[in-house]
């Protein structure tokens, strides 16, 4: 008796069509393999993080057993999770709004391809769904549900998933970072250079990446996570801890919500796999990697986009710069990206000191002010990377409006430092070097 695959509350189907009989798994481990080779991570098997237990595991050196990582789920996870096991399924919300703001929410839409999109403003009007709303207007816009037969109703369900296991309490890291992401993804794809050697799988590839990018954060770093011995730690060896993460979740939400399960077995490994590439991508501590590489095929003039791997390169580049790219939007947006950001590595400092752990890199609020992170993080990561960005699309109109942002944004900051870092820019060098040779505490270096 063989399975196909494992379902949502933990069913099982069985290849013959005539056994009725659902048997419930209680799942143990925290990843689970499917059809494919990839091993993936259960919804909600990330145990968020109860610092009231942090004291004990750090001396202790072990989260390990699946009777710690239990205890460790908080509340509304622990609850989600219990209900899925007794085959209680949880409707997705009733997305119920105003007339009024449904009608601007619309007008916003048709404006989604604009450098200036309001993403805050959206994500009000569309009653905290601006992911969903987002993805399923653009999937449409892109003709990507007629071209790869998606079910409507099975694609909303798979948003909703994703936009559910971003943690709204992140001041940063959460659903609208997300949707900001996928929306600048999208721009990035309309690029003249880029857009007319992408194939709709390309597109498709590209905005699942930037919706699930940073799915089920955290709020605080991989450092933070080794030093406190998390479980996940040890399950990827230290090694892009919370982007493996984000990519096995991402892949156990495809396989949980059957999205993909109407495509050849062979399409939908290549595309767990290719997801894989460009949200492992992501991880800061790859920064030189990836711009070396992209200056180096720049030099040389030797980028083909007919070439398959070629354009899922510039796929990652263009995902990289999503991430990063709320430098060079307006102020008046990248100043609101760059507190939230900046609030989430000053929780994270506080909960080091708190536990008499190293307080991290840019996280000590004492010492670390915003202007100073900002623009480090300008400086040494954001401005190298697009630069080269500009370079690769000829200087496009879109190109130069963010590095005039940038700069803008930049002379901003320095407006705002305290005058005793104006003149030797000690602290500003400081917080970019952090950011350079330490993972940030967002894990990706997505400071503002």
């Amino acid at each position: 008796m063989s399975c196909l695959m494992v379902e949502r509350c933990g069913e099982i189907l069985f290849e013959n069509p005539d056994q009725n009989v659902k048997c419930v798994c209680m799942l143990g481990d925290v990843r689970l393999r499917g059809q494919t080779g990839v091993p993936a991570e259960r919804r909600g098997s990330y145990p968020f993080i109860d610092f009231r237990l942090l004291n004990n595991t750090t001396h202790s050196g072990e989260i390990g057993t699946k009777k710690k990582v239990k205890r460790l789920l908080s509340f509304q996870r622990y609850f989600h999770a219990s209900r899925l096991l007794r085959g209680i399924i949880p409707q997705a919300p009733l997305h119920l709004l105003d007339e009024d703001y449904l009608g601007q929410a619309r007008h916003m839409l048709s404006k989604v391809g604009m450098w200036d999109f309001d993403i805050f403003l959206f994500d009000r009007l569309t009653n905290g769904n601006s992911l969903v709303t987002l993805l399923c207007h653009l999937f449409n816009t892109h003709g990507l549900i007629h071209h790869f037969k998606l079910d409507m109703v099975t694609l909303h369900r798979f948003l909703v998933m994703v936009q559910e296991d971003y943690h709204s309490q992140n001041p940063y890291h959460n659903a609208v970072h997300a949707a900001d992401v996928t929306q600048a993804m999208h721009c990035y794809l309309k690029e003249p250079k880029l857009a007319s050697s992408l194939t709709p799988l390309d597109i498709m590839l590209g905005l699942l990446a930037a919706a699930a990018h940073d799915v089920d954060h955290p709020g605080v770093n991989q450092p933070f996570l080794i030093k406190t011995n998390h479980h996940l730690a040890n399950l990827y060896q230290n090694t892009s801890v919370l982007e493996n993460h984000h990519w096995r979740s991402t892949i156990g939400m495809l396989r949980e919500s059957r999205l993909l399960a109407h495509l050849p077995e062979e399409m939908t490994q290549d595309i767990e796999q290719q997801l894989g590439s460009l949200i492992l991508a992501t991880d800061i501590n790859r920064q030189n990697e990836f711009l070396t590489r992209l200056k180096t095929h720049l030099h040389n003039k030797d980028l083909r986009l007919e070439d398959v791997r070629d354009r899922h390169f510039m796929l990652q580049i263009a995902l990289k710069c999503a991430d990063i790219c709320n430098p060079c939007r307006i102020w008046e947006m990248s100043k609101q990206w760059s507190e939230r950001v900046c609030e989430e590595f000053y929780r994270q400092g506080d909960l080091e000191q708190k536990f008499e752990l190293e307080i991290s890199p840019l996280c000590n609020q004492q010492k670390d002010s915003i202007p100073s992170i900002q623009i480090g993080f300008m400086t040494y990561i954001v401005e190298p990377l697009f630069r080269e960005w500009a370079r690769f699309t000829g200087n496009s109109a879109l190109s130069e409006s963010m590095l005039r942002h940038l700069s803008h944004n930049k002379a901003q900051w320095k407006s705002l430092l305290p005058k005793q870092h104006r003149s030797g820019g000690g602290g500003a060098e400081h917080a970019g070097r952090g950011t350079e040779n330490e993972e940030q505490p967002g894990t990706k270096g997505d400071a503002p």
